[in-house]
């Protein structure tokens, strides 16, 4: 059994792999390519994973959700336009994602006011931002729920064989 460390502010990949009970050296094993040693440095903050090693640790540890971390508050580029998304109940996403269409159904003929004459002038500034902000949550919301189903194929609540023949025969019927 792995021995738990008494670290309080532990990050995110440490986190992970205690809660899968995975001594370094056992993880560096699932890990293959990531040796215990740097394991150990990328969990007491003293690098930042690679790319590889977070997609790595994603799938081995099952937990999708790392990458989404790491491009939202470790990738330069990513912190800049990459959301952290987190990890909600089927539930909680479809009434946030039906609250904020129904948000956005509301202004669309505001949205074609702005926008018709290609102009968005100064008394309608307010309202196109605030247009915006509801789109970027529904976006954000559909992030989090391809990351919900990228989570539940990770660990098997979604048969992955079944999931990828059903997106075939959609990609199939698309015009």
């Amino acid at each position: 059994m792995a021995r738990v460390s008494t670290k309080e502010n532990k990050n995110i990949y440490h986190k992970t792999r205690e809660a899968l009970h995975l001594t370094r050296e056992a993880a560096s094993e699932l890990l293959e390519s990531i040796p215990p040693e740097r394991i150990e440095r990328i969990e007491n903050e003293r690098c930042f994973p690679h790319p590889d090693e977070v997609l790595v640790m994603a799938r081995q540890y099952k937990q999708p959700s790392l990458c989404n971390y790491y491009c939202a508050n470790q990738c330069p580029i990513g912190q800049y336009y990459v959301p952290e998304v987190k990890i909600k109940d089927l539930s909680q996403i479809v009434l946030e994602m039906l609250a904020s269409l129904n948000s956005m159904n509301k202004r669309k003929d505001r949205l074609i006011e702005i926008t018709a004459d290609g102009v968005i002038s100064d008394d309608e500034l307010t309202d196109f931002i605030f247009i915006q902000q509801e789109l970027e949550r529904i976006s954000i919301t559909v992030e989090t729920l391809q990351l919900w189903a990228e989570q539940m194929l990770a660990t098997g609540a979604i048969d992955v064989q079944q999931y990828q023949a059903c997106k075939e025969r959609m990609e199939q019927l698309k015009p």
